[in-house]
């Protein structure tokens, strides 16, 4: 089996993937600025290698091994308010970080065939309503915005390895639904109260993946060598912000729980720059994705939600 190497492999998203490729057989060996790491997988398909983004380095052994690369490295857009200081961090956390993953292919012996990267799908802009229900594709422009810019330039220091005959693959993420972290656990947390908390009007479209689908995603790249370029990683059927609280409400609550509103102004007051994505609508298509043969395992919300609000043995 092919040996996979995973920068940011101790994330939510890198957590969950390496899961899932090792329990296919794949060999994987995660970059950390911490060696040795101690992750929750116990395993031996999983070894660490060190790497320093800031000064540019990494294990040249580790992509020496290396048949594929993943580049899931990033700053967490939510995690606090966006300062100048903050975005910056944001942007060089990815932009240097694939600058790193680039240079080092052009500059040490290897045999990787396979990069692929995350993005996100705040590479869109946000839907006027004369476009209706048009969903943005990857064809379209980047927004000129924050999220838009940083996208554009992670990808196109992503894409740089192309020029070494390697296949790139780019997955334009939506918000990842995950029990264990991301978004989600703070969605629930009003809800165990009671409360379905709708931002804003509601009204806006969320671009989202449940983690599972996600994984086997990014599984279907690295065994379908006909994947290449950019893709859409977002379930079929997006879900406004109200149909996606009140289907968690449902899931958690049944008829029980209360509906208010979270005001725009008082998001923007509590976010900041930050509040522009919470209250962006946008509606993205998946459809190039599911030309690959891909399909989902769920693909609405109402069967995401359960799942991730089920009880596990």
């Amino acid at each position: 089996m092919p040996t996979i190497l995973i920068a940011g492999g101790t994330g939510l998203i890198g957590k969950a993937l390496s899961a899932l490729l090792a329990e296919k057989g794949y060999d994987l060996i995660i970059l950390s600025r911490n060696n040795p790491v101690k992750h929750n997988l116990n395993t031996p398909k999983i070894r660490y290698a060190s790497w320093d983004i800031k000064k540019q380095t990494l294990d040249d052994w580790a992509l020496a091994e290396a048949d594929a690369i993943i580049h899931l490295a990033g700053a967490n857009v939510g995690a606090r308010r966006w300062s100048a200081k903050r975005k910056k961090e944001i942007l060089e956390s990815r932009t240097l970080s694939a600058d790193l993953l680039v240079n080092a292919l052009d500059n040490f012996p290897n045999k990787v065939k396979l990069l692929i990267s995350a993005s996100a799908t705040g590479w869109y802009k946000p839907m006027l309503p004369a476009e209706g229900n048009i969903a943005r594709v990857e064809s379209d422009q980047p927004d000129p915005g924050f999220l838009g810019r940083t996208c554009r330039q992670w990808e196109q220091q992503v894409q740089q390895a192309e020029k070494s005959g390697i296949r790139v693959v780019i997955l334009r993420t939506g918000i990842v639904l995950s029990r264990d972290g991301g978004a989600f656990p703070s969605f629930r947390r009003p809800t165990r109260a009671g409360i379905a908390a709708i931002m804003g009007s509601g009204r806006q479209i969320m671009p989202w993946i449940h983690i599972d689908d996600l994984c086997r995603i990014y599984l279907a790249a690295i065994q379908d060598e006909s994947f290449k370029g950019v893709y859409n990683a977002v379930a079929p059927m997006p879900a406004s912000n109200k149909e996606f609280t009140r289907a968690l409400a449902k899931a958690m609550k049944g008829p029980f729980y209360l509906t208010i509103h979270v005001p725009a102004f008082l998001l923007k007051l509590l976010l900041g720059e930050m509040s522009i994505e919470v209250l962006k609508s946008v509606r993205v298509s998946a459809e190039k994705l599911k030309k690959t043969g891909f399909q989902f395992i769920f693909p609405g919300i109402n069967s995401a939600v359960e799942d991730l609000t089920a009880k596990k043995n």
